[in-house]
């Protein structure tokens, strides 16, 4: 058996790092490359800081405020991931999804569609606040935009390999930035509302679209599914729709308790599944 002392320089997720380890060399090369494996990985996970940084930016004459997300390692330029917010504003529910994103390697900003320190703390305010928005489909083209913009300018961001995310009501809005021609590569809706009333503007659409959606929700009703997917097809898309089997609305928020009677409700399962499949699809549209 040897035993060495190194240092070595190595490359893994756009991180490089530098190791010194000891190492016993046993007979079969598969022993020997599992064995680095494990020092990379637990390396990385004890030198690794998740930084947010709070990004001031404009959208028009509104102040917006949203938050960028990295790892203190992610040294080169990759890919990045815009997080819409769902109808209360931008809370630590989105810093946490950008949290688990930048474990998988990207870059993320957490968007303000409302407006710096506009935020609801409960459903009726929020409703108002969402509502504003959904009738007037130009404002929030013009506020997620704003967002995406202020992505690309963040530092260590590839802005050829950039995505967009959000959860209900930024279901929706992500849907809306890709109607508007935005330069994406994905967008992945969860729970989402998918009506438009301008579905020729998917047109527009350059990039691939994700739909995850819960096949109980009562907030989004069969007749809306149906009218998105014909939009897509009409305007030939390339789009997936995946419907998870009991799922209700709001099936990622682990805040939105477990009554399906209420018509939205936390789904483990769903919330599960769906994260593996946005993975999935980062994979290939973000390579």
């Amino acid at each position: 058996m040897l035993r060495i002392t190194y240092y070595v320089s190595v490359n893994f997720c756009c991180r490089r790092v530098a190791i010194p380890r000891v190492l016993r060399y046993f007979p079969g090369v598969k022993s020997n490359l599992a064995l680095l494996a494990a020092v990379v990985f637990s390396t990385l996970n004890s030198q690794a800081e998740i930084q947010f940084k709070t990004v001031e930016y404009q959208a028009g004459d509104t102040t917006c405020e949203g938050v960028f997300v990295t790892d203190s390692l992610l040294m080169n330029r990759g890919p990045a991931v815009l997080i819409a917010h769902q109808w209360k504003g931008l809370s630590d529910y989105e810093k946490k999804r950008a949290e688990m994103l930048v474990k998988l390697g990207y870059r993320v900003f957490c968007a303000d569609v409302y407006g710096k320190g506009v935020r609801a703390d409960n459903p009726q305010d929020a409703s108002q606040l969402a509502a504003r928005y959904k009738e007037n489909r130009p404002l929030l083209r013009e506020r997620i935009n704003a967002a995406l913009a202020t992505l690309k300018q963040q530092p260590g961001v590839n802005t050829n390999r950039i995505a967009a995310i959000g959860y209900c009501f930024g279901g929706t809005t992500v849907l809306e930035l890709a109607r508007s021609g935005a330069e994406l590569k994905g967008v992945v809706s969860f729970h989402g509302g998918l009506g438009s009333p301008t579905p020729a503007d998917a047109r527009n659409i350059k990039s691939q679209v994700l739909v995850l959606h819960g096949a109980d929700d009562p907030f989004v009703p069969a007749a809306e599914v149906a009218g998105f997917e014909q939009e897509m097809r009409d305007a030939k898309v390339d789009w997936q729709l995946v419907s998870y089997g009991g799922a209700v609305h709001s099936f990622t928020d682990w805040n939105a308790g477990n009554d399906n009677s209420k018509g939205s409700a936390y789904n483990e399962k769903a919330d599960h599944r769906s994260w593996e499949a946005m993975k999935a699809f980062f994979e290939e549209v973000l390579k």
